[in-house]
């Protein structure tokens, strides 16, 4: 035996040797690369209500109240349910003082929707880019959809509300989006999807968008929070917290939105941006803008993750806290204002 085959089986072995210690390495960096988020997620008593998130409180409230118990079970397939939950949030939207009637326009889905309709809403800023905050206003079949969607919907509201006051340097376009749920998810149907693709056609200059998808359940119960296998290791069990989820290619998006929502609301909240085939990571909106090459992210209480009530007919109003979604659609009024640029007053 020479020493040329020693040396090259020497320097196999170490190559190997080399090779596996470099995996579990590269899944640390990783996992650091998806998962590090700026700040820190609040952890103490939940601080007294100011007078501002009372109110908004009683808003809140109201809205999630109509949407699931007054209308109940919402979308195409159940009588004039979505179109009385349109009519609702119109009806909302045009008492909010200062905003015109022509900046409130309907989105036709088309056929493949069954001909449901969008409520788009701008605000208009010093340039014609724009920040989407979406949520969808249909239920799941058999569902009176407080968590999923109400709260969603109802937070979009308040915010429009909030922010309608002021001009900011982009533009804000709060979007209620019909045809959410099956059958029209991730389909031809599916009400964002038809605006995105709307929107990518038009050139509109969409800098971020953020889908609120059930964004009020949560429990300080240990074991009231799960999670696709790994993300588990990772993050707490307990569902107390609010969740900004985005694919790899808006891990920007979500690090900027949940740095600036820790700085401004006393909040527990947790960040990853992720591959979009983990489950749950596609399941809202922010999917269809993806698919139009814009940074999207989703802002959630984990939805099926938590709340044990998620597509049922038990999920209803009384389930929902609405302390909780106060300080977290106040929080992310903050959000928005910063990625829309400073208010100019």
């Amino acid at each position: 035996m020479g020493i040329a085959p020693v040396l090259t089986r020497s320097w196999i072995v170490k190559g190997r040797i080399a090779f596996y210690g470099a995996i579990p390495v590269g899944a640390a960096l990783l996992v650091a690369y998806a998962t590090a988020m700026p700040g820190t997620s609040y952890r103490g008593p939940p601080l007294e209500p100011s007078p501002e998130e009372k109110r908004l409180e009683g808003n809140l409230l109201a809205h999630v109240v109509t949407f699931s118990e007054v209308i109940g079970e919402r979308h195409v397939g159940r009588g004039d349910s979505l179109g009385r939950a349109r009519e609702y949030a119109l009806s909302v939207i045009r008492q909010i003082p200062g905003l015109r009637s022509d900046q409130v326009r309907l989105e036709d889905v088309g056929a493949e929707g069954r001909h449901a309709q969008n409520v788009v809403v701008d605000v208009a800023g010093e340039t014609p880019e724009l920040v989407v905050v979406g949520a969808h206003y249909d239920s799941a079949q058999g569902a009176p959809g407080a968590d999923d969607n109400a709260t969603g919907v109802a937070a979009a509201l308040e915010l429009l509300r909030e922010l309608s006051k002021t001009r900011m340097h982009k533009t804000l376009r709060i979007v209620l989006f019909a045809n959410e749920e099956p059958p029209y998810f991730q389909s031809e149907g599916m009400g964002s999807l038809v605006h995105a693709k709307a929107a990518r056609s038009r050139g509109d200059q969409i800098d971020a968008m953020l889908s609120l998808e059930s964004v009020g359940y949560f429990s300080d119960a240990a074991g009231s929070q799960q999670y696709p296998w790994p993300i588990g290791l990772l993050y707490p069990d307990r569902g107390d917290f609010v969740a900004f989820v985005g694919n790899v290619g808006s891990r920007a998006l979500v690090r900027r939105a949940i740095g600036t929502f820790r700085s401004a609301a006393a909040f527990p909240s947790e960040g990853a941006a992720l591959p979009e085939s983990i489950p749950g990571v596609g399941w809202s909106d922010q999917w269809a803008f993806w698919q139009l090459g814009y940074r999207a992210i989703m802002v959630t209480d984990t939805a099926p993750f938590r709340n044990p009530q998620y597509h049922m007919g038990r999920d209803s109003a009384a389930t929902i806290d609405y302390q909780r979604l106060a300080r977290v659609t106040r929080g992310l009024a903050r959000v928005v204002e910063e990625l829309a640029g400073k208010p100019l007053r």
